[in-house]
């Protein structure tokens, strides 16, 4: 089975002192059977990696490697996020106090009856709350 990944878990998986058994199992998983997102995560993702080169946590050759190997990974980009975010993504943020960028992985994972791959705790409580099975 597929999951939806979000920018935490991700992160998690690409620093190694984030990085727990279960996030490896997470991405042991995306390996073998993909993955969805929706498109702000590449932004997300990218983001973060710059900041932390700015920050000074890595420099831009982890940056760029990182987000080449992340290329590698069979994760799918949803092409219809976007139609969503002004209904029920915007609904999912209200309704649970969440971003409406979190609410937008929590809305991936909804539509496409799928886990999410979350350690945002306010988006584990809202996808426990809708019913949406969590990894890990």
């Amino acid at each position: 089975m597929s999951v939806v990944v979000d920018s935490s878990a991700t992160l998690a998986w690409v620093y190694a002192d984030e990085t727990t058994k279960a996030i490896n199992e997470v991405f042991a998983g995306v390996n073998e059977r993909g993955a969805w997102v929706p498109a702000l995560w590449r932004l997300e993702v990218a983001n973060v990696l710059e900041m932390g080169v700015r920050r000074g946590r890595h420099d831009a050759a982890f940056r760029d490697a990182t987000l080449e190997d992340l290329a590698l990974l069979p994760i799918g980009v949803d092409p219809d996020t976007d139609r969503h975010a002004w209904g029920a993504t915007m609904r999912l943020a209200n309704r649970h106090k969440l971003t409406v960028y979190d609410a937008a992985y929590l809305e991936l994972a909804q539509r496409r009856g799928l886990p999410l791959a979350t350690l945002d705790k306010d988006l584990r409580q809202a996808a426990k709350a809708e019913g949406v099975v969590l990894r890990p």
